[in-house]
């Protein structure tokens, strides 16, 4: 029965797509939801933290179980990391504290639209330019073409938010946030790259990191009042269910399938495949939100999409291990 219920490598590949596609769309528009049914933005990083810390700390534990048996040393904090201390450190603040908070205050500020074009879609700005000041990669002309598109994109959108503070606004609040979450996550991939760590090993590791750094310190500072919490004013259904969705869903669940998507379609495929999501993702908003659709929106959405696909068809494939292209993609 077992092997009846084995699936070929093409189901897998194109089921872990849809998954992959679907969560990160869900990601931004239900963190734009949350904005509004009461939990404030580092409590639902705390339940982001705590939902996938259930999964993969225990996880890391069984992974390095046979290494300790052994007598090795592996790991730290306490044995909750899998990578070394230096290592988990820099991963860990980069990717697992300062992009779910900077991105979860951000919903709070700028509508889902906008976060579909400044999220996913100026990742792959950052990421080459932070590869090339710290890995001294080359930028070709056709990739440098298609990250001109993402600027002009993201000019479009955040730039008439910026004009409307003069106004008053804090829309640009928001994009400001987006921006800076989508750089963090950038520093993060290249972290990775620079020091060829695993998938599944630097998510691990920085989920670790969130839990023993963040987690202590912020329940002390609501504890004694420093901090404004509304974790005691919705209902306990509304935290397990932004830990299962944005802990599980969006950091265990999606960076399995980004996995196996990428080792089925490869990563310039895959990176293609994902530059649905700020399309999706802006649709959903406009659909299930009631978010507006401007002019501007419209025209970032397109240009950041379009530089996407320009980039990634002119790239060459490179030949490096899937477990550092899978974190130099996209992430919710």
């Amino acid at each position: 029965m077992i092997r009846a219920m084995r699936f070929s490598s093409k189901t897998v590949g194109l089921a872990s797509a849809v998954i992959t596609v679907c969560i990160w769309t869900g990601f931004i528009v239900i963190a734009r939801a949350s904005a509004s049914r009461g939990l404030l933005p580092l409590d639902i990083a705390l339940a982001r933290i705590v939902g996938a810390s259930s999964i993969l700390l225990p996880w890391a534990w069984w992974l390095m179980r046979p290494a300790r048996q052994a007598g090795q040393k592996m790991g730290s904090l306490w044995g909750l990391s899998p990578l070394p201390l230096h290592q988990t450190v820099q991963a860990g603040f980069l990717g697992g504290l300062l992009y779910a908070v900077l991105a979860y205050s951000g919903f709070f500020f700028a509508p889902a639209t906008h976060a579909s074009v400044l999220l996913p879609g100026s990742l792959p700005l950052w990421t080459t330019l932070l590869a090339w000041l710290v890995l001294r990669e080359k930028v070709s002309s056709a990739r440098a073409f298609g990250l001109g598109l993402i600027v002009l994109g993201d000019v479009l959108v955040g730039g008439a938010s910026l004009l409307m503070a003069f106004d008053g606004g804090e829309v640009w609040k928001g994009d400001l946030l987006f921006m800076t979450a989508a750089c963090c996550w950038a520093g993060y991939s290249v972290t990775v790259r620079r020091h060829g760590l695993d998938a599944v090993r630097a998510t691990m590791a920085i989920t670790a990191f969130a839990l023993v750094c963040f987690a202590p310190v912020y329940l002390f500072l609501i504890g004694t009042g420093v901090l404004p919490t509304h974790l005691t004013r919705v209902p306990a259904s509304e935290i397990l269910f932004q830990a299962v969705f944005q802990g599980v869903g969006s950091v265990v669940i999606s960076g399995i399938t980004f996995t196996q998507m990428v080792r089925h379609y490869g990563p310039v495929r895959s990176t293609m495949i994902t530059a649905l999501v700020p399309g999706l993702s802006a649709l959903g908003a406009v659909w299930f939100l009631g978010e507006p659709m401007h002019w501007n929106l419209l025209a970032g959405l397109a240009l950041v999409t379009g530089g996407i696909l320009f980039g990634v068809r002119q790239a060459k494939k490179p030949a490096a291990p899937v477990a550092a292209l899978t974190e130099s993609g996209h992430k919710p």
